[in-house]
């Protein structure tokens, strides 16, 4: 292990550095990872990196899908909830079978159970990918939380197929009852576990006396837990984190400190980055020992590619089908939750580009490298390598193709140029309802002869002339830019007092963090 630390550091930093470039060439993150890592492969003297199938995971997918649970809007997850549910679902087994039946067709000796369990792997497209390529257009919020609660459940609906079909392939036989029976269990156990098991660990912040840091490694053990926990009870471990994680999110306010929550922001947007771009960089990297594979079992590059190719444009077509099949159904059961548009031309634009967001990534990779190396009988598991090229040529292909072509697309469709209130003026009016709310507070506590001190009549004085001149709440580019230049000169004024002997460097560091603190919230007004 020792011996390949030096690699691993070094790829992190490759990691760091390609996102960086992938920033300034206005590209997603993901793209440029899976092309690096796949030259970087072909570099002589490279160790090579492998992963315990049953291990992939427990170590990629807990953290992953619980802080997608974190971040994820409840409140918006409700209202499209029917949208949600049939691409999680519905698209999923749509596409899976799809798949499966084609491939079954195609592939000689590829069996049914094989063509969905390469259909389970392949069906879920990938949020970290929508997310990143996203971030550099508009898109409505609307969309947006479409795209991220799809993205979060479908990895669940989709791993319950592949965990089905792994049966199907080793037994050659799935009993109907038992597998309704089982896939009950699934769902509402991992739910409730992740319900239960959330709880607990909420109580547990509530009764101990935690601080920021013993937070922080709560939230970097509940995920692992959760997932633990339910797949040793034989229930979905992915549900229980996704339950888990939003009993978790939408209660964080009851159970963390603000600085609880301030640094595990930090920390897990950091730790996020780091998993997602090993398991992006690994797409590449292991690309070429797949290929020897393939030679090894005398499956043609040529063909296995015209495989890969033929699956990856099953997928998007499946997508695409299933967009306006979910469009027309909304349509005409729950058209007054149909997504606004600025014509009727532009609303059938939309399922066409919903069809075009299914990039592949992480849960993918994941699943396919879980394929155990042999069956129950100690067999080689049929058709292994094949399934892991195509897996990795689709998501090459999908990151290649619809990565780098979605925010054009975004952009030359002009679905998004209409109607929602502005993100700004939406902050305005929560900001004028936050200066009523106080000023009211504040004088019902002065009249209770409360708040006579200088200090809060001056605070009392402020926020009335917020309410009087609410213009005074936004900060023009030139006066942020100036006081950001003060804070900096005041963050080395702190510094610079750290050399006098009688003040105490922890007090020097609490001061520039509230300064830190300040700086945050000034460029984000």
């Amino acid at each position: 292990m020792h011996e390949q630390l030096p690699f691993m550091l070094a790829l992190i930093a490759a990691i760091v550095l390609i996102e960086m470039l992938a920033t300034k060439l206005r590209i997603a993150y993901p793209v440029l990872l899976v092309v690096a890592g796949l030259v970087i492969s072909f570099i002589p003297g490279l160790p090579k990196v492998q992963i315990d199938p049953d291990m992939i995971f427990f170590i990629f997918l807990p953290p992953l899908l619980f802080e997608a649970a974190w971040n994820i809007s409840f409140k918006e997850m409700k209202k499209w909830w029917r949208i949600i549910g049939s691409f999680a679902f519905l698209v999923v087994f749509f596409s899976a079978l799809a798949v499966a039946v084609l491939t079954n067709y195609f592939i000689p000796g590829f069996t049914l159970a094989l063509g969905f369990l390469l259909g389970g792997i392949v069906s879920p497209p990938d949020a970290v990918s929508t997310g990143a390529i996203t971030r550099f257009v508009k898109i409505s919020n609307s969309t947006s939380a479409i795209l991220e609660g799809e993205s979060l459940l479908n990895d669940a609906s989709s791993l319950i197929i592949f965990r089905f079909a792994l049966v199907a392939v080793g037994t050659g036989q799935i009993i109907l009852n038992d597998a309704l029976l089982n896939f009950s269990w699934m769902v509402v156990g991992g739910i409730g576990i992740g319900l239960l098991f959330g709880w607990l660990f909420m109580q547990a912040h509530k009764l101990l006396p935690t601080d920021a840091s013993s937070d922080i490694a709560f939230t970097l053990i509940e995920p692992y837990f959760l997932y633990w926990i339910g797949e040793n009870l034989h229930s979905s471990g992915v549900l229980a984190v996704v339950s888990g994680g939003l009993f978790l999110a939408n209660k964080r306010f009851e159970f963390l400190s603000s600085e609880s929550r301030i640094r595990g922001y930090s920390f897990w947007e950091a730790f996020i980055f780091i998993l997602n771009g090993v398991v992006f960089m690994l797409i590449g990297l292991e690309l070429p020992e797949i290929v020897d594979g393939l030679r090894a079992d005398g499956i043609p590059l040529s063909t296995a590619i015209g495989y890969g190719v033929l699956v990856t444009a099953i997928l998007i077509i499946a997508r695409i089908i299933s967009s306006y099949v979910a469009m027309i159904a909304t349509l005409i059961f729950r058209p007054g939750v149909a997504p606004r548009v600025s014509n009727r031309s532009s609303r059938w634009k939309l399922p066409l580009l919903l069809g075009w967001t299914g990039m592949r990534g992480v849960v993918s990779l994941a699943a396919a490298l879980a394929i155990p190396l042999t069956l129950q009988n100690g067999e080689p598991f049929p058709y292994r390598n094949l399934i892991l090229f195509i897996t990795f040529l689709v998501i090459l292909l999908t990151l290649l193709l619809q990565g780098l072509t979605l925010p054009y697309f975004i952009r030359r469709s002009k679905l998004f140029n209409f109607g929602e209130i502005p993100e700004e003026e939406i902050r305005q009016k929560i900001k004028s309802e936050l200066a009523l709310y106080t000023v009211q507070l504040l004088r019902e506590k002065q009249q209770q002869g409360l708040y006579n001190e200088p200090h809060l009549l001056l605070m009392l004085e402020q926020w009335e002339h917020k309410i009087q001149r609410p213009e005074n709440f936004k900060l023009s580019a030139e006066a942020k830019q100036h006081y950001l230049e003060v804070l900096d000169s005041q963050r080395k004024f702190i510094i610079s007092l750290n050399k006098d002997p009688q003040f105490d460097e922890n007090n020097i560091r609490w001061q520039i963090y509230q300064i830190d603190l300040e700086e945050e919230r000034i460029k984000i007004l």
